[in-house]
This record gives structure tokens, sequence and C-alpha cells, in this order.
């Protein structure tokens, strides 16, 4: 007699982290219970934030390695600038996706004639050690693949739901997608067995296979799913995240994703150098410097926290 073995949720409360002198955010991956979902391994929420008069976002050129940053955005305008020449602004729906590769340097503004309202997700995607040591590079897309499933409007921002695959370029198989309820309502989703899950809430409140979410959490879903409910509980914005498991043991510290504590100080090491990085032009802000390292050597975790 076989026994079905039912993937489990796991709430994990996200904390409050400054991000400059003007933005806080709640931060939400990496958790001390889970660091990852697929190659997720870095999750902030940031608003709503009323910015009437407010200078709304000031973050100025920073590096990073082994990454790629995506900017989803809700309400507002962020500026972005980086060490390719790129400038491009973001508005809410629209996607911007940066890969470090072996490295890149950003810097992200709120314009002075901006909206009043603030709202988005800034993530971060580990890339695998085959993509890590590539070339860096910028992706805008303001036109991403959506449909309706049930009461709400399903957008795939990156990776692949369903039938639906987003243009923006991803590394490892994976799915970032946001589900909007304009009232009431249910929504069932397909998922890939083989992923692990999350979702969290942004607006609104929401109930996934029965368990209350509000903005400010995490609910890790786990692998072995082949389809989500979740439950609208009036006019809410929710955002699915999945990947396969992401093996690969690393190593987090300030702006890099390395793979050792070698990989770290090297990295460190160049941006207070002024090399590898390069410049990010049109920003007039001086770089951030880098943090002191830890006095300890820095060790390389797997998705569960495990050290090697």
């Amino acid at each position: 007699m076989s026994t079905e073995i039912v993937p489990s949720n796991v709430l994990l409360p996200g904390h409050d982290v400054p991000l400059g002198r003007y933005t806080t955010v709640r931060r939400l991956l990496p958790h001390r219970e889970r660091r990852m979902v697929g190659a997720w391994c870095f999750v902030d929420h940031f608003g709503p934030d009323d910015v009437r008069g407010r200078p709304g976002m000031q973050v100025p050129p920073h590096p990073h390695t082994g990454l790629q940053t995506v900017t989803w955005l809700v309400d507002g305008i962020i500026e972005h600038r980086d060490s390719l020449g790129s400038h491009q602004l973001i508005a809410p729906g629209q996607l911007n996706l940066m890969t470090s590769g072996h490295g890149i340097a950003h810097s992200e503004y709120t314009p002075p004639d901006h909206p009043d309202g603030m709202h988005g997700l800034q993530l971060w995607l580990a890339l695998p050690d085959a993509a890590r040591g590539g070339p860096p590079g910028f992706e805008h897309h303001a036109d991403l693949p959506s449909y309706r499933a049930g009461d709400a409007g399903v957008t795939v921002v990156i990776g692949r739901l369903g039938e639906l695959s987003s243009p923006a370029t991803a590394h490892s198989p994976l799915v970032g997608a946001e589900i909007l309820f304009a009232g009431a309502g249910r929504a069932t989703l397909p998922l890939e067995p083989g992923f692990e899950h999350g979702i969290l809430v942004m607006s609104g409140d929401a109930a996934v296979e029965g368990t209350p979410l509000t903005p400010g959490s995490l609910l890790y879903l786990g692998d072995g799913r082949d389809s989500v409910t979740v439950d609208g509980g009036g006019a809410a914005r929710v955002f699915l995240l999945g990947g396969e498991p992401f093996e690969e043991p690393l190593v987090m510290w300030w702006n890099f994703v390395g793979r050792s504590h070698e990989d770290i100080v090297r990295a460190r090491e160049q941006w207070m150098a002024g090399e590898r990085f390069g410049t990010v032009g049109g920003c007039e802000a001086a770089p951030l410097p880098a943090p002191e390292l830890p006095t300890v050597r820095l060790k390389a975790r797997d998705r569960h926290g495990r050290t090697r």
C-alpha cells in the first residue's frame, strides 16, 4: 500500500531592512529556514510607499557578480543606469532584467519628477556555474505574456508557466509570475512538479491552499505539486516564484554571489580598486564603498543553509 506524500506549507516571515537613506524594504529571502526557492536567492518587497515630496529610491552605483537582478514595479517609476551604458526607465507592468555575469555595476533612482507612490519587488536569481563567469547584460521587457486563470489575471514575468513563456533570459528552469485579483475570487495555476515554489502577497490578502497570507511573508510550498489554488479575499496582488532546486552551494555577501571565500575577497578588492565592474555613466553619485569583510572565513552554504 503506497502513501501519497503531500507537500507542506512553511510560512516565512520577512524583516525590514533599510535600503539607502529613504527606502525600507521587507526582505523575504534569504531566510534562516529557507535560503532559496529554485534559483531565487534574494527577495525584497518595497512599498507601497507615499513618496510625495520625498526622493524615493536613491541607490548609488554598486557592483554585482554571479546573479541576475529582476525588478518588477507595480507603482511609481525607477531610473536604471549601468556600466554597459544602459539607461532605462521602468514603469509598472514592465520588467528590468540585469545579468551580472562576471561583473557589472548599476544605480537605481526615482527621478525628481515622479508619481506619488512607489511599490515593487527587487529579486535576485543565482546564476549557475556555467553562466556566472559570462558577459554581463541588460534587458527591458515592456510586453509580457498574460492570460486569465479563473478570476485573476496572470502575467508571466520570467520563465515558463503552463504554456506561456516570458521572453526574458533565464539561465535555469524557473518561473516568476504575478497573479492579480480585481476583487474576491479564485485562481488555479499549473505548476511544474519538479520545481519548488513560493508565493508572496504584495497587496491585499489571499489564501493559498487554505493558508492565509498577507504582505510581509513568503509561503514556501516545496516541490511535488502540479497545481496551486489561490483565493483572493478582495483586490489582491500575489507573486509566484519557482524553479528547479538549485544544488550548487553559494557564498552570498553584500552584492556578490560566489562559490568560495576567495571569490568574494577578489570581487571586493576589484570593486574598491575600480577594476572589473566598469563605470556607471550619467550618474553623479559616488560609488558605494564595500563594507569590511567579516573577520571569519565566509562559508559556502547549500539551499538548506548547510555549510560545505
